[in-house]
């Protein structure tokens, strides 16, 4: 019963539409870019993608850290790319996630876990073996595994966490602005294959952006729990009234 309502949600949910309309989302949002709603939307979604992208780098070379050279390589192309179809993947459909009565609420509830992680991390800063493929992740307080099907599988469950994290962060920070949202998506497959680890070296170096983001991410997420309650097409208010 609980899964045929969800379908009839998700399916009944907006989305993008076309190639066309897509693009005229773009243009509209980035025309009235200089609005102080939309500016503030694009940079939320610009800190979201680069912190986020850090991080996913951070978390993959920490799990991969223990092993030979030659299977620390492979974990960490593995995380790489599976985080790359998976952003991809949830950023397709994620039009239909948010209109899913309760997950707006639900997805805030997990960034405040997020955004909790994010703290404890960069207060306590332990130390782990770190791996020389990326650099910062001998502070990310992870075990590594002890095998290469532990890593993959470690690797793996972090990738899906993060990468729906990071969706449904955009997603609630730019919600009232397709086409900033479709490009943030953008931006954070592209940051994810192409600089995470530049992104994951700098954040070490300079802790104050991790900071700016996390205080971004806990915005988003407040913004998305009281969303998620009051409002009357998807919030889980409506569950109550």
């Amino acid at each position: 019963m609980i899964l045929e309502f969800l379908t009839q949600a998700a399916s009944a949910a907006p989305s993008f539409g076309s190639p066309a309309e897509i693009w005229q989302h773009i243009v509209n949002d980035f025309s009235n870019i200089g609005s102080p709603a939309a500016m503030s939307a694009f940079l939320q979604v610009l800190m979201i993608d680069i912190v986020l992208a850090g991080d996913n780098a951070i978390v993959v070379g920490a799990l991969a850290a223990g092993l030979p050279a030659d299977q620390r390589r492979k974990v960490i192309v593995i995380g790489v790319l599976a985080a790359l179809v998976l952003r991809v993947a949830f950023a397709l459909v994620v039009q239909q996630l948010m209109g899913i009565v309760g997950l707006i609420f639900v997805g805030g509830l997990l960034l405040v876990w997020v955004a909790w992680k994010m703290w404890r991390e960069l207060r306590e800063g332990a130390h782990s073996a770190g791996s020389p493929e990326v650099e910062g992740d001998e502070h990310s307080g992870l075990k590594p595994a002890k095998s290469f099907a532990a890593a993959a599988w470690a690797v793996a469950v972090a990738d899906v966490s993060m990468s729906l994290d990071n969706v449904l962060a955009v997603a609630g920070a730019a919600r009232d602005h397709p086409g900033i949202m479709i490009v943030g998506l953008i931006v954070a497959v592209a940051l994810m294959g192409v600089a995470a680890n530049i992104i994951a070296k700098y954040i070490e170096r300079y802790r104050w952006i991790a900071y700016i983001g996390l205080a971004v991410i806990v915005y988003v997420a407040v913004k998305m729990i009281y969303e998620g309650w009051v409002d009357p097409g998807v919030g889980i208010g409506t569950l109550f009234g």
